[in-house]
């Protein structure tokens, strides 16, 4: 069970008689950045990673807004899917999301009838930046989180003001509910006991008479949450994360003492044909024999590209990287953040081999995913089949998608590019361009 399951399950049983599912409650998390961006995630289920589908209809109508400045509150564009609610958030910086959702009025036989309002919140960012935030003057009910020495500082605000003696219920990574009270002014102290993403939750009833769509209910019944991670911001690499990827890179097979090459290359962009002699240098730059204003910009385009990935480079320090999360299942691997740079990196790495890249740059997303790779003479990885996503920066929409095909060919102790095809598929519609070499030979 995990540790946002057996907060749900407690909750579940809070709400017992609902007519909701045991253990199903409302939550944000905050993801790190990953396929197409980085996005606030609503669920509706009783786990953490993953929502309900039977549910989802209920919750669509949630409204978020997120706070990157201290007091100025946006309205998120909240997309929904199968299963979750999901919104873009910025990929650094301090940022809260808080959100409010009326679930509906909830009634059983010799029951009292009440409605059943949600207010969850996620906080993510550097404990500095996090002190500055501040709580949505016009959110009726939320926990307010605030860094306190080595711990945090946590205060329900009741339309803005202070709850005095509230209850929490924080859930630790030990799967045991902590409880603590807030003192007569409305703050309470905890610091979780180890480093992992928790939930805090308070809960409040309120004697008021009313309807809502049409249903009487003669109480209502209100949930705050705050999910973060803990500790707020890790500045430090993760040793496994660090090896995981280093193990992957040196899996991948590279251009070593790389003398360059020449070839014959005949190539195919949308409707027209190329063909001239190209060669590539060892410091990678390219020369063709005939050049033209359409194909051969592409062709160079391709193979610098080529050389960029695969000439082998020594690095100048380890990587700063850390797992972004704990889920250990995803089918294209752990995914790891790079700490620092400018592209908000990310990777997915399994079995050796980097599956995913992210790179977020500004106004454009990008993600790489590995599909197919090939085992060389040297047992090292080539790309075979991936795809290209390109998401827009700021509505996270996705703007076109490219499959590439990779075929190579041995010449001494290097691979060098036999085929490349890229098909682009985007709202205008479909591309093909390719490329085929032969008659390869090593530069002295």
């Amino acid at each position: 069970m995990t540790i946002i399951r057996f907060c749900l399950f407690a909750l579940g049983l809070i709400l017992a008689g609902a007519e909701i599912a045991q253990g199903h409650f409302l939550f944000i998390r905050l993801k790190a950045p990953a396929e197409g961006g980085r996005f606030a995630e609503v669920y509706f289920s009783d786990r953490a990673d993953a929502g309900d589908p039977k549910f989802v209809g209920k919750i669509a109508h949630a409204k978020l807004w997120m706070q990157a400045r201290p007091g100025v509150f946006e309205a998120l564009t909240v997309h929904t899917s199968a299963d979750r609610l999901r919104a873009l958030v910025p990929a650094s910086g301090a940022v809260s999301v808080i959100g409010e959702c009326t679930y509906g009025v909830l009634a059983r036989p010799k029951k009292t009838p009440f409605l059943l309002r949600y207010y969850p919140k996620a906080i993510s960012g550097d404990a500095a930046e996090m002190a500055k935030l501040q709580a949505r003057p016009k959110t009726p009910f939320e926990i307010q989180v605030r860094p306190k020495g080595d711990a945090l500082e946590f205060v329900a605000l009741r339309h803005g003001k202070p709850v005095p003696k509230a209850e929490f219920i924080g859930i630790t990574t030990d799967l045991k509910d902590h409880q603590f009270r807030a003192d007569a002014s409305g703050r309470a102290a905890w610091k979780p006991a180890s480093s992992g993403y928790f939930a805090v939750y308070t809960s409040q009833t309120l004697k008021e008479v009313g309807v809502h769509n049409g249903q009487k209910y003669e109480e209502i019944r209100e949930f705050a949450t705050v999910s973060f991670a803990w500790p707020l911001q890790t500045q430090q690499p993760d040793t496994a994360a660090v090896r995981m990827f280093q193990e992957a890179m040196a899996a991948r097979a590279s251009w070593n003492k790389f003398p360059g090459f020449a070839a014959e290359v005949r190539a195919y962009a949308d409707g027209r044909v190329w063909k001239s002699a190209l060669t590539v240098s060892a410091k990678g730059n390219v020369d063709m024999e005939r050049e033209d204003e359409v194909v051969a910009p592409w062709v160079r385009e391709q193979m610098e590209s080529m050389v960029l990935h695969r000439v082998s480079r020594p690095q100048s320090k380890p990587p700063v990287l850390r797992f972004a999360d704990d889920e250990i299942d995803h089918p294209l691997g752990r995914l790891v953040i790079f700490q620092g740079g400018k592209f908000a990196s990310s990777y997915r790495v399994k079995d050796r081999q980097i599956m995913v890249v992210n790179r977020l740059l500004g106004k454009t997303n990008m993600t790489i995913t590995v599909l197919d790779n090939d085992l060389n003479a040297d047992k090292k990885f080539l790309p075979r089949t991936y795809t290209v996503q390109y998401w827009d920066g700021k509505t996270g929409g996705l703007k076109r998608v490219e499959t590439i095909q990779n075929r190579w060919t041995r010449l001494g102790s290097w691979d060098l590019p036999a085929q490349i095809t890229v098909v682009t598929s985007a709202s205008d519609g479909q591309g093909v361009k390719t490329m085929t070499l032969s008659k390869h030979r090593v530069l002295k």
